[in-house]
């Protein structure tokens, strides 16, 4: 049997509550395939399922807040028989080998009793009644089983006595700080930075617009984000994760990006194999997460495995700053506002765009050449940009 856990959705989370399953027992299910809908203080998350079976047997409910690693169902694997448990008759006790010593039977506990019933509530529907503050204990449920529909959310909004609300981004804020807290007390924080003449890359950049459509033009950070994946291809030590082990390389270049959510709080979700993709690729799939991330969609693998986290605070006017790193990831970089400056080229001052860009790596997995090596390989990479 395989068994189906609660994901760590970031070092802040501890705990997810289960709103959904979107398959049962005895549904096939594919690598990839979206199983569950996990309630966190990121929002709702779809977990997918990472092994091809069949679910065997759901041994969480929903609505049930759930430490992290917990076994949230069993699936068989391909080709294996269901599992078969057969009790002994009433009154009979398993027989004892041949001269095994006599032992009184255990006391037998009354059996559990089962939880009370709990009806599914989509995750728009949940989602409404947080911002309209309707208890959803008050809500008749129209859908099917009883199911709350967003619709039964709206209708009671408009009667029922308001809900004291749920302070999401209050909570966001403070599994952050206490993850963040714990990343600079365990974590041996090494910070380097370069300020980068990036005005070819902004004048093809501008090119490349001119010859696309609006709705498919790049924006520097999409440039930002393929020069990092280069960078880590080229120094694989600032990409992976440190554990109990020692550090683990990534399996590909997968970026965290570091998005503001409109409500107060922020997630890092990743974008997946950015080293191999094109910058309209990037584009589009950057476009579509930051979307995602603030209509509460994300799925699980984007939030459980990125390789490496990028922060781009040059919108809100910040120069240059210092991150504190997301374990177990082991390098989070952070890009600052694109200014002018008067720079020197080839012995003659002009003025130019120039951007910091600054790297904090644990100690433990990168050292300072690796850490400077790393900051040189996006200063060549933005410097052909074409290349990327």
């Amino acid at each position: 049997m395989i068994e189906f856990r609660m994901p760590t959705l970031g070092a802040d989370m501890e705990a997810g509550t289960l709103i959904e399953w979107l398959k049962k027992p005895g549904d096939q299910v594919a690598r990839g395939d979206i199983v569950a809908v996990v309630d966190t203080d990121k929002g709702a998350i779809e977990i997918e399922v990472f092994d091809p079976g069949v679910v065997d047997r759901v041994l969480v409910q929903p609505g049930q807040k759930t430490p992290v690693g917990t076994v949230l169902a069993l699936i068989r694997a391909p080709g294996e028989a269901p599992r078969v448990e057969v009790a002994p008759p009433p009154g009979v006790q398993p027989a004892q080998p041949v001269g095994a010593p006599s032992v009184p039977a255990p006391a037998v506990p009354a059996p559990p009793q089962p939880p009370p019933s709990r009806r599914r509530v989509s995750p728009a529907a949940r989602k409404a009644a947080e911002e309209l503050r309707v208890a959803l204990e008050s809500v008749a449920g129209t859908g099917p089983a009883g199911a709350i529909t967003l619709a039964d959310v709206e209708r009671a909004a408009a009667s029922a006595k308001p809900a004291a609300p749920v302070d999401r981004a209050a909570a966001m804020r403070a599994a952050i700080g206490a993850a963040m807290a714990r990343s600079k007390r365990e974590i041996p924080h090494l910070y380097l930075s370069t300020t980068v003449d990036v005005t070819a890359a902004l004048r093809w950049m501008e090119a490349e617009n001119s010859r696309r459509p609006i709705t498919e033009r790049l924006l520097p950070v999409v440039l930002f984000i393929k020069a990092v994946a280069r960078a880590c291809r080229d120094v694989p030590p600032v990409n992976g994760f440190w554990t109990e082990r020692g550090f683990s390389p990534g399996q590909g270049v997968h970026v965290g990006c570091a998005i503001a959510l409109r409500g107060g709080g922020l997630v890092a979700p990743a974008l997946h194999d950015v080293d191999t993709k094109s910058l309209g690729v990037i584009a589009r799939e950057f476009a579509d997460l930051v979307q995602r991330s603030r209509s509460g969609s994300l799925r699980s693998s984007e939030m459980s495995d990125p390789t490496i986290t990028l922060t781009n605070l040059g919108d809100l006017g910040v120069e240059s700053a210092y991150a504190v790193i997301n374990p177990p990831q082991v390098a989070i970089v952070t890009v600052g506002r694109i200014v002018e400056r008067p720079w020197i080229v080839q012995g003659r001052m002009e003025p130019r765009s120039v951007v910091t860009i600054s790297v904090s790596a644990d100690h433990r997995a990168v050292d300072g050449r690796a850490a400077g090596s790393f900051l040189a390989s996006i200063e060549r990479a933005l410097g052909a940009p074409e290349t990327l």
